[in-house]
């Protein structure tokens, strides 16, 4: 099984960041504004049970991503299944509509800017994004895919890259439950 092993720090000193980045000669891409709809379970709490289903849309593409509960309590690491929308659903305005037909209902919409950079660290090329979130700050993500067999040592190699770039505790909540918490976000249009 595939795992999405990552690791979230909030951005208290962005400047500083973007230091320690150039440091290491990591070039920072462009910002795309991305916009997430959650929705919830019809039969089960998925804040109970630590799961996520949203419609993310960049420009006119759009993807279905279901996440899996954490299995640990260092990093959010979880299993995560992500599939491509038609190209005529624009916005997963279509695949919302199912949702909703099938007794789902839209929550919240999570809209940021992102801009992406990768990072050697261990041999391995890390994902890496700073996100700008509507209504909670600004905060940094560092990503691996792993497989079973080198699960422990993929959250290493994420854990010893998040000390080098001084990046501080890890926030383990999702954008969507800081503003869930927050009783800000924008709530759903659908």
């Amino acid at each position: 099984m595939q795992y999405e092993v990552e690791q979230k720090h909030r951005v208290p000193d962005m400047r500083a960041l973007l230091e320690r980045l150039a440091e290491r000669g990591v070039e920072i891409g462009p910002a795309v504004e991305q916009a997430d709809q959650y929705f919830a379970h019809p039969c089960r709490d998925f804040a109970r049970t630590d799961e996520a289903l949203r419609i993310r849309t960049v420009d006119s593409e759009s993807l279905v991503t279901f996440k899996g509960p954490k299995i640990d309590t260092t990093t959010k690491t979880r299993r995560e299944l992500e599939l491509p929308l038609e190209a005529s659903d624009t916005g997963g305005e279509k695949f919302a509509e199912l949702l909703q037909a099938l007794g789902f209902r839209p929550v919240l919409a999570v809209r940021k800017r992102r801009r992406s950079f990768h990072i050697a660290s261990a041999g391995r090329e890390v994902e890496g994004v700073i996100d700008e979130v509507d209504g909670i700050g600004t905060f940094v993500e560092l990503e691996l895919i792993s497989d079973d067999a080198e699960l422990e040592g993929t959250k290493r190699v994420i854990s010893s890259l998040a000390s080098e770039l001084q990046l501080g505790p890890t926030e383990r909540r999702s954008y969507l439950e800081m503003l869930l918490e927050k009783g800000g976000g924008k709530p759903s249009a659908n």
